[in-house]
């Protein structure tokens, strides 16, 4: 897979080129701000794009902002925002046109390297991948799933962590009929009918984190 890294700080963007070469995927670029991504690229056309919120020249949302611009220009490359901090609207407007192939994990999960293999995988294969702490905060205060158990409630939300059916039922310790049983319900209850045009599970998740 190819992917383009841009990152301000030094050290880490070095860390994110050796953690994705010992995951078997290129870097074919590594840029420190958010010009340098956008040409980087249009050049590259790469599989997968891993950027920060916050980066030069202003140093605001100038990385979210090129996200956001590369998912108009390119919506086959995939997404993944490396953050230090929880940004609830940046998260919400990566999230907000529904087609997946998205990712947001805060930074301290970088060292966790089955992570980063999972969400790479989700992300390129067009799921989405949000990290606990962020669902927690999109999640808060959201009105409108009432209809859920609390247990279908428990599965939407490792949903939206990128797990899988199997992953999702060795979680909550229950069988993978059950776990699926549970995501049919979803489905039927948030009347998210099947379409070769929309895929549920990620409408079923951007449904829960508000997106």
């Amino acid at each position: 897979m190819k992917v383009v890294v841009a990152e301000d700080s030094v050290l880490l963007r070095e860390g994110l080129i050796r953690l994705f070469a010992e995951l078997g995927h290129e870097v074919v670029a590594a840029v420190g701000d958010a010009p340098g991504l956008l040409d980087a690229v249009d050049e590259h056309r790469p599989n997968v794009v891993i950027t920060d919120v916050r980066m030069p020249p202003t140093h605001t949302d100038d990385g979210l902002r090129a996200a956001v611009a590369i998912r108009a220009a390119y919506p086959e490359i995939g997404l993944l925002v490396l953050s230090q901090w929880v940004h609830v609207e940046a998260a919400r407007d990566l999230l907000r046109d529904g087609r997946g192939g998205v990712g947001y994990l805060l930074k301290d999960r970088v060292q966790d390297l089955s992570m980063i293999a999972t969400a790479l995988d989700v992300i390129s294969h067009s799921g989405t991948m949000v990290d606990s702490e962020v669902i927690a905060q999109l999640a808060a205060g959201r009105t409108g799933l009432d209809q859920l158990s609390a247990r279908e409630t428990e599965v939407l939300c490792l949903m939206a962590q990128g797990r899988s059916n199997a992953a999702i039922a060795s979680s909550l310790v229950i069988t993978l009929g059950a776990v699926e049983k549970h995501i049919a319900s979803i489905f039927t209850k948030l009347d998210l009918v099947n379409s070769p045009d929309d895929h549920r599970r990620v409408l079923a998740v951007l449904r829960y984190l508000g997106g």
